[in-house]
């Protein structure tokens, strides 16, 4: 697991159709994958779990519980 004061890692708050930047940063980490997903090609998250994903493929294996 990545420390969350690791340099470059944004903190954002998930929303249904975006997402408000609380810690500006360069990327977040995927919750099933955990690679470095950049800011300009994060794509999937879930609102409820407030988690990032770095393609629809780990947004599926997460909300399936994979």
């Amino acid at each position: 697991m990545r420390a969350p004061d690791m340099p470059g890692l944004a903190v954002l708050r998930y929303r249904a159709a975006d997402y408000q930047v609380i810690r500006p940063g360069r990327f977040v980490i995927c919750a099933v994958s955990g690679v470095e997903i950049p800011l300009g090609e994060l794509a999937y998250w879930s609102e409820a779990r407030q988690e990032a994903y770095r393609s629809a493929v780990e947004a599926t294996k997460a909300l399936a519980g994979v």
